[in-house]
């Protein structure tokens, strides 16, 4: 009886962990700050001064 409570708990706590990683579709995208006068690109994921005229 008390190994089916640990397997059940450990298949529980393996599916949670799972479910939440997956479920975060933004996980890797964060704000990005550049300097002032550059602008991000989305392209290159960098900062990049802006382009003269």
């Amino acid at each position: 009886m008390n190994m089916k409570i640990v397997l059940v708990s450990a298949a529980l706590t393996v599916v949670s962990a799972v479910a939440a990683h997956a479920g975060c579709a933004f996980h890797d995208k964060q704000a990005m700050s550049c300097a002032e006068g550059s602008t991000f690109d989305p392209e290159t994921s960098t900062c990049v001064p802006p382009a003269s005229s």
